[in-house]
């Protein structure tokens, strides 16, 4: 879960207010005047605000006039929908409300909230049953908490009984990318993709490519100045510049930024998969089987533990590795005042231009990033920066998860009014059909669908985006994955993650007494979880404890990897790869139907 607030850019509590993306070229072809106001309507907002699209105009059209036949019966209703502040909400806010209301009728109130706020009141909703919104944008981090609880709608079988009637035949939903990560241990779907950012490798490319660097590093290092395929070659680069290239410019340089505040921020920095980039938990997409990577262990679909000692993996030694990497390279390798800012405060560090490369960095911010002026700009309008796939930590093994994308994803409770729920149901819908999703894509920069992901106009883009297209049309993006289900109530374990690593990063605990709290937290919490009952058949059932020597050997025997046993070498040899070479081993045509998702 993010709470993206930045300064003077993409706001983090969630208060991420990107800059939205350059205005887009207006439709030139016509559209044959409809018969009735609706439809008049919609070929207004065709011809003037949804294009690009996938869809021809006619084909938009066409789509347009089965949501006005469906909202028939809803003309006049007003109904409440929520979601974070993000630009990409903004704008359904601001403009996509709009639009849905003058083509069908129905006026949406869509208010735009700080996430936490969006946690808060979902949480009332489902203990109180008292309606708060009809429609919801919830991150996905959720699936296991809505799966478990039974409050959410079951989308699967909504679509295909009560909410039939007003579902789009044209909806799609293998062209969703992260629909995987939304689908619960059943196979249903529970939650429906909005938007989607991920949590990539962002660098200098302009240095990295200068001749003089790279020789330098080639001869201190004897291996190529490139991006970092492991932690080795991050922790290599992150000195390089901090303490051999020390200047460019005449300005100080760094080779890595973060943020070490102890403050809520500071929990999502660890929960969106910082432990799997280490290596903790086992292999599986979207997430780790039988441990995932908040270290949590599962037996079907029942948690049973987060503590080696049940089983899981948050206490163990790639989870300490990667908290004990995080507070070397802060206090090594980053700005001083790094140490004492909130994410909010480290968020347009790298803008301005010092910083080398940062391993934690969220795609939402690429529109802010590329603003005509900044140090990290040329004048032609091209970035000096790229992103590229993140490196992973000495633990990783092939098959497991590397990084966390954020997927706000459409969401209904069962506790809302069935008229208001098929009323909200058609606005979630529009605001992600085929007919608006692409030019929604332009704006927030947060893919949802396949089909937008290859569009032309995002080809033409992509020399201006540093990356990010290539990234997404690349077969390396499932291993950037959400919050999955063995998380059972992701609210109240969320938030024992800053309040537990805080402590290491403060240096009031070590790494490793930081984890042991965390993992006897979070065990605590899912205990009572099992006592009350209230998650039912796939609801925590502990395991009794054993040592960690009897985990590490079951592990083994088992062919797992969680929890894994100290590593005598936690540096291995640097490695890297050239990113022009990286980008031009990826797939330059559309995949098969699905075979990403």
């Amino acid at each position: 879960m993010r709470h993206l607030k930045m300064r003077n850019g993409p706001s983090r509590t969630r208060v991420l207010m990107m800059t939205s993306a350059v205005a887009l070229m207006a439709a030139s072809s016509a559209i044959t005047l409809p018969a009735f106001a609706d439809e008049a309507a919609a070929k207004k907002w065709i011809d003037s605000e949804f294009q690009p699209s996938t869809l021809s105009k006619e084909d938009q059209l066409k789509e347009m006039q089965w949501f006005i036949k469906a909202a028939e019966r809803f003309k006049g209703m007003e109904i409440n929908a929520v979601s974070e502040t993000l630009t990409v909400h903004e704008y359904e806010s601001k403009t996509l409300a709009k639009a849905f209301e003058e083509i069908t009728g129905i006026k949406v109130k869509h208010d735009i909230i700080q996430e936490g706020d969006v946690v808060e009141k979902i949480q009332t909703q489902m203990q109180s049953g008292k309606n708060v919104y009809d429609g919801w944008i919830n991150d996905s981090d959720f699936i296991g908490t809505h799966f478990r609880y039974g409050q959410a709608v079951d989308l699967t079988e909504w679509m295909a009984g009560e909410g039939k009637d007003v579902t789009n035949p044209g909806l799609d939903v293998n062209d969703f990318i992260g629909k995987s990560f939304t689908t619960a241990p059943n196979g249903h779907l529970y939650q429906l993709p909005d938007q989607q950012f991920a949590n990539l490798y962002w660098f200098r490319y302009d240095w990295f490519s200068n001749p003089d660097y790279k020789a330098k590093f080639k001869a201190k290092y004897g291996y190529d100045l490139g991006v970092p395929v492991n932690w080795s070659a991050y922790e290599d680069i992150a000195e390089f510049f901090t303490n051999d290239i020390k200047e460019i410019n005449g300005v100080r340089v760094y080779g890595h930024m973060d943020y070490g505040k102890k403050d809520p921020s500071l929990g999502w920095r660890f929960t969106d998969a910082w432990l799997s980039m280490a290596g903790n938990g086992d292999r599986g997409i979207p997430n780790g089987l039988p441990v995932d990577e908040w270290g949590i262990r599962m037996e079907g679909c029942r948690p049973v533990g987060s503590s080696v000692e049940r089983g899981g993996d948050v206490n163990g030694p790639a989870a300490v590795y990667s908290i004990v990497k995080y507070l070397d390279w802060m206090k090594k390798y980053a700005p001083p005042q790094a140490q004492g800012m909130t994410f909010s405060e480290s968020g347009p560090v790298p803008s301005q231009g010092n910083i080398a490369q940062q391993i934690f960095w969220y795609t939402a911010f690429t529109a802010d990033m590329v603003k005509p002026g900044l140090a990290v700009m040329n004048a032609d309008g091209t970035p000096k920066w790229r992103m590229a796939p993140s490196p992973h930590g000495s633990y990783w093994k092939d098959g497991m998860k590397l990084g966390y994308q954020d997927v706000g994803s459409a969401t209904l409770l069962k506790s809302t009014p069935v008229d208001r729920r098929k009323a909200a149901w058609l606005y979630q819908q529009f605001i992600v059909s085929k007919t608006v999703s692409l030019k929604k894509s332009h704006v927030g920069l947060t893919f949802i669908r396949e089909s937008d992901i290859w569009d032309k106009s995002f080809t033409e883009r992509a020399p201006k985006l540093g990356g990010l297209i290539e990234f997404y049309r690349s077969p390396a993006r499932v291993q950037w994955t959400p919050t999955g289900n063995n998380v059972p109530d992701y609210p109240k374990l969320a938030q024992l993650w800053w309040q537990n690593i805080g402590d290491a990063s403060s240096g009031a605990k070590t790494p490793q007494a930081a984890m042991d709290s965390l993992a006897a937290a979070q065990d605590s919490v899912m205990e009572r979880l099992e006592k009350s009952g209230v998650q039912g058949a796939c609801g925590p059932k502990m395991n009794k404890k054993e040592t960690a020597e009897f985990w590490f050997a079951k592990s083994e025997k088992d062919g797992n990897i969680a929890p894994q046993r100290k590593l005598a070498n936690e540096k291995p040899k640097g490695e890297t790869v050239d990113y022009d070479t990286l980008i031009k081993s990826w797939p330059a045509s559309p995949p098969k139907r699905a075979s990403l998702n």
